[in-house]
């Protein structure tokens, strides 16, 4: 096998939306980085039953319902 063709494995700290922290292996950034999350499991509507609404942070949302937001699909 080639030798250093795999990325390292290291320790970094996350941190959730709630400010809590916990430590993980993975391949993200450097030895001790940390990675602060924008959306984890205590706010995802995928595991909160839908009640939390996303944020719309790039203007995905926005620039759709400007697009097809008139829209009514059959429905009067």
């Amino acid at each position: 096998m080639k030798a250093d063709i795999h990325p390292q494995y290291h320790l970094i700290k996350v941190v959730m939306t709630d400010g809590t922290e916990f430590q993980t292996r993975s391949t993200y950034g450097e030895e001790g980085a940390t990675l602060n999350l924008d959306i984890d499991p205590k706010t995802h509507p995928a595991w909160t039953g839908g009640t939390q609404q996303l944020l719309d942070r790039g203007g995905r949302l926005s620039r759709f319902n400007s697009r097809f937001g008139n829209l009514s699909f059959g429905k009067k």
